[in-house]
């Protein structure tokens, strides 16, 4: 007689972003009526005003404000700005993106790159982790990440460093650039919309933290890819070595041929498309009122007789751009680029559209995020949790708090791993405890990203680690050996770097 067969466990498996949210909505919405409903006076500006918190009828939220929040989260009310503008931003990039990729410019301008050094490759460390780093930390280069891996994990190792050199190359160098993001739409973009800021405040300090942590990862990649050329052994993938180049070395995407005029005018034109988004958010008027030639060019290029007319009469000038100006340079932009290309309009439309439901997600994440928000708004409990920070933070030094502030993100950043999502869901609250303490609201948001981009370096729910260790047959507790070091200098440098600014 057979015996039954015993069932299988049923592992945990880590809900979705969405469903970790909408929790967190419920949770609130039970706040509200507990927690003592109170309210801030504000500004002509609607900043709130120290000291003015009062007591206010309460507003506890029910079943319906709960499944109501998401809707208003994304077209907002009296109360709380809608996240419409950030999120059709986030689907026209997404869009331009998938313009970008279909023409295959990206991926074979890299492998350009390691031909080009072939004999060389040491030097394609600092140089690759340069380029990736500027994906990161332009539009949150992540996923992407995943193709370059197999064109470059056979040269590494055919060179004499390792896969963990090609892994650290893509991984380390594109979240670096995350982490110290300087106008990243899906994590600095969405924080500054919450916090009624431009992504061009404080981008002077993040290109700052930029240079540092990339100099600091390029220094600790280089150094172990010279150590394991010298003595093989020093490795932490030794006992594998013959496997892996028995399975890696084999022709790669490097062999290929040249690339073509259309590739290089795209990539021109991508690389363009980010200078022009930066110059325009940057506000030059502010950083010095003599800086006022954008202003003046825009006001003498429309006052054109008919040329003005023809080109708009309502140009915005650069330095003064939001979210609506930046999404209609990359719709613009991306048609441009089907016509440089030569691309048909079919592929153009099935190629933008397709990019765009890449980033749906993303797009509807921001909304329900910002969901919390209007509940704590609604329940008139957003003034009191402000109150008690300020309270609490009195005495505080401003140091002492945006460090505990980065700290506070390391833990929130492995439970919401969608940055955008992070950002829509607390940056509403603590940017304005932050004022409290004395920091800028722009240091908050770069604690924010400093945090959610060190954790991406390690976290086993990001599909981009798993994928690029699947690739590369390296068990993620080789990973966490190898860049165990680099963490504890990237955590310290970062809390450093805070601290300075905040007390600046």
């Amino acid at each position: 007689m057979q015996e039954p067969s015993a069932k299988p466990k049923r592992r945990f498996k880590m809900p979705s972003a969405y469903t970790i949210l909408f929790f967190i909505i419920i949770i609130i919405a039970i706040l509200t009526w507990i927690i003592p409903a109170g309210q801030y006076s504000t500004d002509k500006a609607g900043n709130i005003i120290a000291h003015t918190y009062r007591a206010v009828k309460a507003n506890p939220q029910g079943i319906w404000d709960v499944f109501m929040s998401p809707i208003v989260g994304m077209v907002g009310n009296d109360k709380t700005s809608g996240a419409i503008d950030v999120s059709l931003f986030i689907l026209v990039i997404g869009g331009f993106l998938g313009v970008v990729n279909r023409t295959k410019a990206l991926d074979d301008g890299i492998a350009t790159i390691v031909r080009r050094f072939k004999g060389k490759e040491k030097w394609l460390i600092p140089i690759l982790m340069i380029l990736f780093a500027a994906g990161g930390t332009s539009y949150g280069m992540s996923e992407e990440t995943i193709a370059f891996y197999p064109l470059l994990i056979p040269v590494m190792i055919g060179v004499g460093f390792d896969s963990l050199v090609a892994i650290g190359i893509a991984l380390i160098g594109s979240q670096v650039g995350c982490l110290a993001s300087t106008v990243n739409p899906f994590a600095t973009g969405v924080a500054s919309q919450s916090l009624n800021l431009t992504p061009g405040d404080g981008i002077g300090s993040r290109a700052l933290l930029l240079v540092l942590t990339t100099a600091l990862s390029i220094w600790y990649v280089y150094h172990y890819a010279a150590k394991i050329e010298k003595d093989p052994t020093k490795s932490y993938l030794y006992e594998q070595r013959d496997e892996d180049r028995a399975r890696f070395l084999v022709s790669t995407d490097a062999d290929q041929g040249e690339m073509t005029g259309r590739q290089k005018s795209v990539l021109s034109l991508f690389g363009l498309t980010f200078v022009l988004m930066i110059m325009g958010l940057i506000p030059w008027d502010q950083i010095n009122s003599h800086w006022t030639f954008f202003t003046t060019f825009t006001k003498w290029l429309t006052g054109i007789p008919f040329l003005g007319n023809l080109l708009g009469s309502d140009i915005a000038p650069m330095g003064t751009w939001y979210f609506s100006e930046i999404t209609m340079l990359f719709l613009f932009m991306s048609v441009v680029i089907m016509f440089v290309f030569k691309m048909k309009e079919s592929d153009f439309i099935e190629s933008f559209f397709s990019g765009m439901n890449d980033f749906i997600g993303v797009a509807i994440i921001v909304a329900v995020a910002r969901g919390i928000q209007v509940v704590m708004n609604d329940g008139n409990i957003s003034a009191t949790v402000l109150h008690w920070g300020e309270t609490g933070l009195s005495s505080m030094s401003s140091a002492f708090f945006i460090i505990l502030t980065y700290i506070f993100y390391i833990p929130m950043s492995f439970l919401i791993p969608s940055t955008s999502g992070l950002a829509a869901a607390t940056m509403g609250i603590i940017g304005p405890i932050g004022k409290f303490a004395g920091v800028a609201p722009s240091l908050v948001i770069t604690a924010y990203q400093a945090a959610s981009g060190w954790v991406n370096l390690i976290t086993p729910t990001s599909g981009v680690v798993m994928g690029a260790l699947a690739i590369a047959h390296v068990n993620i507790n080789v990973w966490w050996k190898f860049i165990a070091k680099l963490m504890i200098y990237l955590f310290i440098l970062t809390c450093v770097f805070l601290s300075i600014m905040a007390i600046l």
